[in-house]
Formats: C-alpha cells, structure tokens, sequence
C-alpha cells in the first residue's frame, strides 16, 4: 500500500480547512421563520426611520429591520461595490437614478415618498449673533455645509445660487459665504453636534434635522421660500433582494398611515402614493 508523503497530508488538511470555513461563512444569521430586512437609508431620516423600524417589528414579530444610515452618495457607492441590501432609501433622486441607470433598483418599486427644505441652524446662545441669511456673509462667522456630493450639500448650493442671482446679494454674497465655510460634511447627522460644541456658528440643514432633542440646543432660522429648495427623496427595492415580498410590505407601511405619521412628527413632508 502506497505510504501518504507528507506534502500529500498537508494538502488534504488545507481540503479538510478550506470546506470547514466555506460551511461556517454559508452559515445564515436569520432565526428560522425570521426574515431580516436590510434597509440602506439617508442620515437625515435616523430619527424617524429608527421609530419606524421599531414600529414595524411590534407588528411583524417575524422580520427584522436592519436600518444601516449614512450619506445617501456613501451608499449608493456601497451598493455600486457589491453591496445588497433590500432597500434603498435616499435623500437624492440623482443617486436613485444613478442606481436605476446601472439597472440595479427594481425600477417598478421606485418612486418619490418625501419631500424637505432647507434651514439655518444656529446655537440656542447664537454668540455671532445670526438672524438671518445676511448675517452669514459677516467676516468670521464659521458656517458648516455638506460636501456637494451629499443631498444636503448640493441643496445649500443651490439655496446660494438662487441668492446670487438675486442683485439683493449678489455673487459677491455666495463668495463671501463659501470663504466662512470651516467644514464640509458628509452626513448632515454629524452638523448639529458641531454647533452644540461650540465649533461653529451656523449650518444649512434640512427643516427636519432639528430634532426635539434639539429645540433647547439649537435655533432654527427659516429659508425664505424664493431661494429654498424642495428636497425629494425616493425609495425602491433592489433588484436583487431576495426578500421582495417582505420589502414592499415595509414600504407600504412606511406611505401608510403609521409610517407618514412618523415622519410628519420628525418635520418631513410626505408624499401620498398614487392610486
């Protein structure tokens, strides 16, 4: 009888290794009955979509809602990197269609649930003494912004615009604004934090961003309606989730009254669903 080499047993230890670590990573973390949906979702809407969520579980003990927020530009590239959650939530319809475009949204489950403005915040104390748009052109003032790659940093530019074009600011404002701007953002989740600390005087943000946590932090200054901007934000289901079913009975529940109530309370402005 042939006498195994040691080369031969150390290539059947790599087999025997190689199939116990395959077997381990196919392992599903899902209880048995238990469905987990994975929900990418804009940082604007943790709040509201956390009480979501949780609502959604105490009616359907059976699934779990996996709610991942950032950036919706993050994940967006997320998802274009391989990533596959059941749903995409964004504060963005250019990076929903970026999506679609790459035929990676199940386009028939796609549609505008949402709508936002924008807001000047300013700390309860307001020690540059900020009480309106003008106040931001000001040598000195520190202003914290988005990047212009997240939602709400493409809408304060456009907020900009709209005033620059105005000869009432001109372009000379918007210069001078963008010269006090000390920080970029790249979710609006992280902007109110700097505020309460002291390391800034004012932000742009969403209407919505100013939590009931945050009433006794921050003021919120409101954006004329001539220079504000209508934020849309869209949802769908991915093309490859392998839980659809489940996927749209949480989309439902989120346009239905329960999930509209929710976010009315967070300050969002939903959008009915067609009949």
């Amino acid at each position: 009888m042939k006498v195994p080499t040691t080369a031969t047993l150390v290539a059947l230890t790599l087999v025997i290794i190689a199939g116990l670590l395959v077997a381990g990573c196919t392992t599903t973390e899902e209880t048995p009955g238990e469905t987990t949906l994975t929900v990418f979702t804009a940082a604007s809407l943790t709040g509201a979509f956390t009480d979501i969520g949780k609502a959604y579980e105490a009616e359907n003990e059976n699934v779990r809602v996996d709610l991942v927020f950032d950036g919706s530009q993050a994940l967006r590239t997320q998802i274009e990197q391989g990533a596959n959650p059941d749903i995409f939530v964004s504060a963005s319809e250019k990076h929903m269609k970026a999506l679609q475009d790459g035929e990676l949204m199940d386009d028939d489950t796609v549609a505008v649930f949402l709508g936002n403005s924008m807001a000047l915040i300013v700390p309860a104390e307001n020690p540059a003494g900020i009480t309106g748009l003008a106040d931001l052109a000001e040598p000195g003032t520190k202003i914290v912004i988005g990047t212009k790659d997240v939602p709400f940093g493409d809408y304060t530019r456009q907020v900009l615009d709209k005033m620059a074009a105005d000869p009432a600011y001109g372009e000379t404002y918007r210069e001078a604004v963008m010269n006090n701007v000390i920080s970029e953002e790249t979710a609006v989740s992280s902007v109110v934090p700097k505020l309460t600390l002291g390391e800034a005087d004012a932000a742009f943000v969403y209407k919505s961003d100013v939590s009931k946590d945050d009433l006794d932090k921050v003021t919120r200054i409101k954006v004329p309606a001539e220079y504000n901007v209508m934020a849309t934000y869209p949802l769908g289901i991915l093309a490859e989730s392998p839980h659809k079913t489940e996927a749209e009975s949480f989309i439902a529940f989120v346009r239905g009254p329960n999930g509209s109530a929710i976010l009315t309370e967070y300050g969002f402005d939903p959008i009915p669903a067609e009949s």
